[in-house]
């Protein structure tokens, strides 16, 4: 109490000179504070690897060489006090010899940094198109004219779901996993057809609790529908709808229509031994018409896979995002549509993020045309995300972003990039 009362009479002294030496401790005691707080900072700082520390800004850097000047500091004196190496001081110092202290304060752009509208258009994107993962978005964009990589969607569209896994081919796998000998590949379009039957629900439910409705798949609880996908291309070449379980004869009948319409048969037909494929009627029906069944492994994963991946990408874009109507035409007008959608605008992430269409007919694919560069500064013959295409037009274009709906149909988007004014 006695110290305290000392030094606060002397700071309120009439004496100058008592005042000023009180004054002068104080701003000691200050100083050793302030010393030993920078000393615990820059023993931690100091305590992380040189490439982990954070980089000073650059109008830091100019105010550390306008200390250095004042103070007389060396490069060796100022990297220990301000934890980087001599070398960085030197080199910070040559820039502002060279090109002045304007070069050394402005941040410098990355040519391979893409502008804000870029951002804007991933996000609308993702927001229009929910469907879409990063790999669709990317290789929809790049069919537009746009090449982006699947990271760099998802940095600019802030993360998201994975995009759907891409099919497998057909093969005869064992339990460890490795590919059986009699494996078929296809090597041109109809070399390998995919058959397959699933169920699509109506409005009025799958199921109900009175029995024998609560077992009773048919309608007008739900539809039974066939599909036919060309292994080679995956296009979906045909489908039928059915009111209940289609026999034997019902899907030759289909496969025949198919069949004609695309004016060849198929070396293998690929199905599942459902009863309606594994008999003898069936097997009769393809000697006749020289096609060769084969038959996906029962309880193996991926022995019919082509096909199931396309009916699951129809139940998920389409089906489930409609309200399935009670007449057949309808729903037959709506799968028409899906699948046209579906061969033609949609990209493939099993083909390289071409359509069905484009392997098939074999025609030149959209994503390896000439492309939009957005970046000012970035050199026109460097890479750019797969695959490469060169650049069309200018580099520094602003795009526009257009979405158009198949016949109206909201689930069913086509994407289009033109050249903003």
């Amino acid at each position: 109490m006695a110290v305290a009362v000392v030094r606060a009479r002397a700071i309120t002294s009439r004496v100058t000179r008592v005042r000023q030496r009180t004054e002068l401790e104080r701003l000691r005691n200050e100083i050793l504070l302030l010393r030993e707080e920078m000393r615990i900072k820059d023993s931690r700082m100091a305590s992380l690897p040189a490439p982990r520390r954070p980089r000073y800004k650059p109008v830091q850097r100019m105010a550390i060489l306008e200390l250095r000047a004042q103070r007389g500091w060396s490069l060796d004196e100022t990297g220990q006090r301000f934890l980087v190496e001599p070398r960085t001081i030197a080199a910070w110092m040559r820039r502002l010899d060279e090109q002045g202290e304007r070069a050394l304060v402005q941040t410098p752009t990355p040519v391979n940094k893409y502008p804000e509208f870029v951002h804007y258009l991933v996000q609308r994107l993702r927001v229009l198109c929910p469907l879409m993962g990063k790999r669709k978005i990317a290789e929809t964009l790049a069919r537009a004219g746009l090449h982006l990589g699947t990271t760099t969607v998802q940095r600019m569209s802030g993360g998201g779901p994975e995009a759907a896994l891409a099919a497998v081919g057909v093969e005869d796998r064992d339990k460890t996993g490795q590919v059986g000998k009699r494996t078929v590949r296809a090597s041109y379009p109809d070399h390998i057809w995919n058959v397959d039957l699933t169920v699509i629900p109506t409005r009025a439910g799958f199921w109900t609790m009175l029995s024998p409705f609560s077992w009773l798949q048919r309608w007008p609880f739900c539809y039974w529908l066939a599909v036919v996908v060309d292994h080679f291309s995956r296009r979906a070449i045909g489908f039928a709808v059915f009111l209940q379980r289609p026999k034997t004869k019902e899907t030759n009948t289909f496969l025949g229509r198919t069949i004609t319409a695309v004016g060849k048969n198929p070396r293998y037909v690929i199905t599942d031994k459902g009863k309606q494929f594994w008999c003898e009627a069936f097997k009769v029906w393809c000697r006749r018409r020289h096609i060769r069944p084969r038959f996906g492994a029962v309880g193996k994963h991926g022995s019919i896979a082509v096909v199931e991946r396309f009916i699951r990408s129809m139940k998920n874009e389409c089906c489930r995002r409609i309200v399935v109507p009670m007449q057949v035409a309808k729903l037959r007008a709506e799968v028409s549509l899906y699948c046209i959608w579906y061969n033609h605008h949609r990209p493939h992430q099993g083909l390289g993020g071409r359509t069905p269409d484009e392997v098939y007919f074999d025609c030149p694919p959209a994503n390896e045309k000439r492309r939009f560069e957005p970046r000012r500064d970035y050199p026109r013959g460097s890479p750019c995300a797969e695959p490469w295409a060169k650049v069309k037009g200018r580099c520094g274009v602003r795009l526009d972003l257009r979405i158009s709906h198949l016949e109206g149909r909201r689930h069913l988007p086509v994407v289009a990039l033109r050249q903003a004014a």
